[in-house]
């Protein structure tokens, strides 16, 4: 099983990547389960038809533990196996539990002997890298990190600091620092910017995504764009994205 986690600043498009990596996967046949771990719980809702799914939070707080791996788990396009950790009330408790939770309750309740996953996905929020937000770095959970970020001042500050957390465990025994997505937002030495990054961490940018209107268009429709324009360009530069993760960490791809 790969354990792979990708942080990056709130609002960078993380989910929306993170998403169609999951779906380029789940096209090569394998089993992918995707976790979302940020409390707005909206990452795997384009993989479900724009429909949103109960949280683990919500489930503990209606059920206690009185409920089951098809509560807490749905199949989403091609079977993607979706979870939301989810978050507390507005105001009210840390969001990081949420993330906390999902985890321990998907272990206590066997799900990876269950649904047995190929690759398992985290998707999390990286504007606080702190108590459960650090928690898919830990040691059982993700075995590498991937960061996305723009060339934008404050996605490039949010990487360094989930680069610099990463560093930081890694004499924990905690995930590795797989590389950097830019997904590009068009602004002044955007490429420049990324590399630079990449380079004050001994890493480099492992793929490169473009802006495209077709992503806007698919979740309009309530789809990952693989699944709404599958024979288009964009839908390629998700799958070679894919390709490329997969192979970093199975140690076919080196990062340098």
């Amino acid at each position: 099983m790969i354990k792979i986690a990708v942080y990056g600043k709130g609002g960078i498009g993380k989910s929306t990547t993170v998403s169609n990596i999951a779906a380029a996967l789940a096209e090569q046949g394998l089993t992918v389960m995707q976790i979302g771990c940020d409390p707005k719980a909206d990452s795997t809702m384009y993989l479900r038809g724009g429909v949103p799914m109960p949280t683990v939070l919500d489930l503990i707080r209606q059920k206690k533990n009185d409920f089951t791996l098809e509560d807490m788990v749905r199949k989403g396009y091609r079977g993607v196996l979706c979870v939301e950790a989810g978050g507390p009330t507005p105001g009210m408790g840390c969001a990081g539990r949420g993330i906390i939770a999902a985890l321990e309750k998907l272990e206590e309740k066997g799900a990876y002997e269950v649904y047995q996953p190929d690759v398992v996905l985290y998707d999390v929020l990286g504007d606080v890298v702190c108590g459960g937000f650090s928690m898919p770095m830990r040691s059982g959970y993700a075995d590498q990190v991937f960061v996305l970020t723009s060339g934008e001042n404050m996605a490039i500050y949010a990487a360094a600091n989930i680069a610099m957390a990463v560093e930081n465990f890694k004499g924990r025994g905690y995930a590795a620092l797989g590389g950097f997505i830019l997904n590009r937002r068009n602004v002044k030495n955007e490429e420049e910017k990324a590399a630079e990054l990449a380079a004050n961490f001994q890493s480099s940018i492992i793929g490169t995504l473009n802006r495209s209107e077709l992503v806007a268009e698919a979740e309009e429709q309530g789809k990952t764009l693989l699944e709404a324009f599958p024979d288009s360009p964009m839908a390629e530069e998700y799958r070679a994205l894919a390709r490329t993760m997969l192979g970093i960490c199975k140690g076919e791809v080196k990062v340098c």
